[in-house]
């Protein structure tokens, strides 16, 4: 039978994890994602995952290319990472995505270092953009543990075959009691079934083996035909990536019949957006925030809803273009810069909806970075002044900032900056 159990962030993915059976994990600390893998750990010394190998490696590095091995042999993978840990993985992110394995991994997000912070911010996530991965976000510890099932669902599936990422914000979830319904696993196995690997290296009656060298042009094979060159695996691995938004939209609505619980359309999710003439887009923690911004402004009459984006890559282009079309003014906060122009989700909903028939004004804001608070009040704010500098046809090139101090720190202040 499902049962009810307060649980933090972190603990959601672990028992997400015993609930999809998963064969191996890879394991190395990192604050505020530790707690993954040491619930993990204690499921596993008490048997309650027999046949789970449960890796203690040295580095975040040897954690991704652990599961890198496992997966190849045909295994379920998991591991968890966070900030400068995730970025040590990098060099062996695209090599997951490139081998075309169905690893998952939560990220309990955290600032990058320098100068150092422990605390919430999305840069780390944002930073893997490009790595060929699927990117989910979670609002709350219900979502995570939904999310990891679903994310092996999607991964796993033939059409698919591709990494996934599971990213929630550090201490606001992944240190944070909620209640989450922890399913049985005869109806988690309905949604997901064993996997069914192309690579599964430990299958000896079809000896195979994965050396992912490849030259610029297909060589020919001769009576085997063209062997594929680097360009046709990056094509092929786009197209799969474009086709998973269908796979993830089926997944969710999969999901939310067998165990009634839903997330918009598996791709994105909505707070009030039925009558809005203005919206909010964001993600994770500053979306769950924007909907007490919501309640705020429509108090004052200003009819705006939030879209709060779920599914990051791909990036749902035409969901958002028809979620926007009859909205005159979107408003971004982002929680991490892609430094030298503008948050990320601004200019990725810019680049998106630069077809659109109808084009609504885009104003993007940075908040909360190196866990700073954001308050609903600060998003109302930044609604508000994005209203009044459209009105008056005033839209700097500058990135704002919303929660800055520098009144307080004018030792900062230098001709031509800061």
């Amino acid at each position: 039978m499902p049962s009810i159990k307060l649980l933090k962030g972190n603990h959601a993915a672990a028992y997400a994890c015993k609930s999809a059976r998963v064969g191996m994990v890879a394991a190395y600390p990192i604050t505020p994602q530790s707690p993954v893998v040491e619930k993990i750990s204690e499921f596993v010394e008490a048997g309650e995952l027999p046949g789970t190998e449960f890796v203690k490696v040295e580095s975040e590095q040897s954690a991704i290319a652990a599961v890198i091995a496992a997966s190849a042999t045909g295994s379920r993978v998991f591991t968890a990472s966070s900030a400068n840990g995730l970025a040590y993985m990098h060099e062996l992110l695209p090599w997951a995505a490139g081998t075309r394995l169905p690893v998952v991994l939560c990220i309990a997000s955290r600032a990058l270092a320098a100068p150092w912070s422990v605390w919430t911010d999305h840069a780390d996530v944002f930073a893997t953009r490009d790595c060929g991965w699927i990117t989910m976000f979670a609002e709350n510890n219900q979502e995570i543990y939904d999310t990891v099932l679903t994310a092996y669902r999607v991964a796993e599936d033939p059409n698919v075959y591709l990494p996934a990422f599971c990213a929630y914000d550090g201490y606001i979830l992944s240190h944070t009691l909620m209640p989450v319904q922890v399913e049985d696993i005869e109806k988690v196995d309905q949604f997901l079934p064993p996997l069914k690997h192309h690579i599964n290296l430990t299958d000896f009656e079809h000896v195979k083996g994965v050396g992912p060298v490849t030259l610029p042009d297909p060589p020919d094979r001769g009576e085997y035909g063209y062997a594929p060159g680097y360009f046709e695996f990056r094509f092929s691995m786009q197209r799969s990536l474009e086709h998973s938004l269908s796979v993830i939209k089926q997944a969710h609505k999969e999901f939310s019949e067998i165990f009634g619980r839903s997330y918009g359309n598996g791709v994105y999710k909505t707070y009030k957006m039925e009558d809005a003439e203005v919206a909010i887009f964001a993600v994770m923690s500053v979306a769950a925030e924007s909907r007490l911004a919501v309640d705020f402004l429509r108090e004052k009459g200003i009819k705006v809803g939030l879209v709060s984006l779920k599914v990051f890559r791909p990036f749902p282009s035409e969901d958002l273009r028809e979620i926007f079309k009859d909205i005159s003014n979107v408003v971004v906060f982002d929680r991490e810069i892609g430094y030298g122009w503008e948050g990320v989700l601004s200019y990725e909903l810019k680049a998106a909806l630069y077809k659109s028939s109808t084009q609504p004004d885009i104003k993007g804001y940075i908040v909360g970075l190196g866990g700073r608070d954001i308050t609903y009040q600060q998003i109302a704010k930044g609604v508000q002044t994005a209203l009044t500098m459209e009105s008056v046809n005033e839209n700097p090139i500058q990135t704002d900032f919303i929660g800055l101090q520098l009144d307080k720190l004018q030792f900062l202040k230098r001709e031509g900056g800061y």
